[in-house]
């Protein structure tokens, strides 16, 4: 009886051998504590769709919490990021015309690079994120586009900073 008062903790203990306490971060990010996120380039036709972009990828790396976003001069490393495609793709048609959509869904792309802030040679990381979101088609085609577009921007800025806060 006495063994099984003694055994009993020690099977409580091994069944959390595996857990560390502490972050996650990838291995090449382990000294990373602060982010720079200087404006994103844009190479799609959207106008000021570059200040959308890093405007999510800056609220997605507050919500994570994984980093802080600093200045150029006191960062860790630099965020450097491109919002390469947005493509609209038609899901559903109407009734009568299957060629006239209904509801369509955009597909952002933003490629990014993280750089060493003090050597910006060296590259941490690096890599394409998408995110998407859906639309109804209205009479004024363009400002459902535009309303829809910041719901894809922060997937898209979700799914990066998944990546350099989890490694994945």
């Amino acid at each position: 009886m006495k063994t099984l008062f003694l055994l009993a903790p020690a099977l409580l203990l091994v069944s959390c051998a595996g857990y560390q306490l502490g972050g996650v971060k990838p291995a090449s990010l382990a000294r990373v504590k602060t982010i720079a996120v200087p404006m994103f380039t844009n190479t799609t036709l959207h106008p000021r769709a570059e200040a959308l972009a890093t405007s999510a990828v800056a609220n997605a790396i507050i919500q994570d919490g994984t980093y802080r976003i600093s200045r150029t001069d006191d960062a860790d490393a630099v965020l450097e990021g491109n919002l390469l495609e947005i493509k609209y793709s038609a899901i559903r048609g109407t009734r009568l015309d299957t060629l006239l959509p209904e509801e369509l869904t955009n597909r952002v792309t933003l490629g990014w690079t993280l750089r060493d802030a003090r050597n910006p040679t060296k590259v941490l990381a690096s890599g394409t994120s998408t995110g998407s979101s859906q639309l109804f088609v209205s009479s004024n085609l363009q400002t459902a586009r535009n309303n829809a577009l910041p719901e894809a921007l922060e997937r898209a800025g979700v799914a990066l900073v998944s990546r350099i806060a989890n490694g994945y």
